[in-house]
């Protein structure tokens, strides 16, 4: 396989991410970030998948990335985190296709970055439940969901947010963090902010 060479691909599975913004995120939405800058991490867990004639089922990655304002702007860094237990080939398409060559999310966030750091490749511990789902990659992140909470009442506030041209998801569901943070070559930590998690279906090349 080569980067010069795309074959018919197709992936459905979970993902998870948070970010630097405020619940509900503004970006959601086209609107600035609540901090005038975007630092996030997306998580995506494959369910099913392939490229080419390589299975991807239960393989896991993420993209931890940094924009001095709003995404589409530019100027951006990302550091790829690859599960240990990718074999070779599984993680040769992995980069692929976070590299944006074979269409996807990630061909919309590539032409936004103008620094890829070298991927981080650890083990990952996961553990879905919802609005209380955790994911340790390593020493590499940490991402503790937990529900927001009723400023008033003390109660659960459920949210969620429908995106019908959403490129990573077209339904996110809400909620915050306990622990959010990345060490490496891109560093953050934004406990107490934005999180989400959702489905995704996506397919290539296009």
């Amino acid at each position: 396989m080569t980067t010069t060479t795309i074959p018919k691909w197709h992936v459905t599975g979970k993902v998870v991410q948070a970010c630097s913004c405020d619940w509900g995120c503004p970006c959601d939405f086209n609107a600035p970030p609540s901090r005038g800058f975007c630092h996030g991490t997306w998580t995506w867990h494959i369910e099913r998948g392939a490229f080419g004639d390589v299975t991807l089922d239960g393989v896991r990655f993420g993209a931890s990335c940094k924009w001095p304002g709003q995404l589409h702007e530019g100027n951006g860094e990302a550091m790829p985190i690859i599960d240990a237990k990718a074999s070779p080939a599984q993680m040769e398409a992995i980069g692929i296709l976070l590299s944006g060559n074979a269409g996807g999310p990630w061909a919309i966030v590539a032409t936004t970055l103008t620094k890829v750091h070298e991927p981080t490749v650890v083990d990952w511990d996961v553990h879905f439940d919802g609005e209380s789902t955790t994911i340790t990659a390593g020493d590499a992140l940490t991402m503790n969901l937990t529900p927001m909470k009723n400023p008033v009442t003390g109660e659960v506030h459920q949210a969620r947010v429908v995106l019908p041209t959403g490129f990573i998801s077209r339904e996110l569901n809400k909620a915050t963090t306990t622990a959010y943070n990345v060490h490496g070559a891109v560093t953050m930590d934004y406990p107490g902010k934005d999180a989400a998690w959702g489905e995704f279906d996506y397919s290539g090349p296009s």
